[in-house]
């Protein structure tokens, strides 16, 4: 199996700057996304980034394109996700997850390995 673990959420104002790591552990896989999602009160999981485990290609929800980038340390096993210009609307439960799967699938549904969360609050 997979075990994700995530950090580094927190309470920043609006405007502000945090960056999530997600340390990755388990059974290896020869292609796969690494991603992150998140989930605010009364809304669905909606997809935010992924990487592609060749580290070529990265995809971004359009709410989050030019303020968000999302890296990885092969070395580590940690995808970062490094966010900037944080807005009110960007508060919510982050999830770290991983898809074994040749091609991206931008639902919540699709993807098989999830960590347990963290939440990041952005004041404004």
């Amino acid at each position: 199996q997979v075990q994700l673990v995530e950090s580094g959420g927190g309470l920043v104002q609006a405007g502000g700057s945090l960056r999530l790591s997600c340390a990755a552990s388990g059974r290896a896989f020869s292609r796969y996304f690494m991603g992150w999602f998140r989930q605010a009160p009364g809304k669905e999981r909606e997809f935010v980034t992924a990487i592609k485990w060749t580290s070529t290609s990265t995809y971004y929800a359009d709410s989050v394109k030019g303020r968000f980038t999302i890296s990885r340390d092969n070395a580590k096993n940690t995808v970062y996700l490094q966010m900037n210009n944080l807005k009110p609307e960007d508060t919510a439960i982050y999830y770290c997850a991983l898809d074994p799967s040749w091609y991206l699938e931008r639902s919540s549904n699709s993807w098989n390995y999830w960590g347990q969360g963290t939440q990041v609050t952005v004041s404004s």
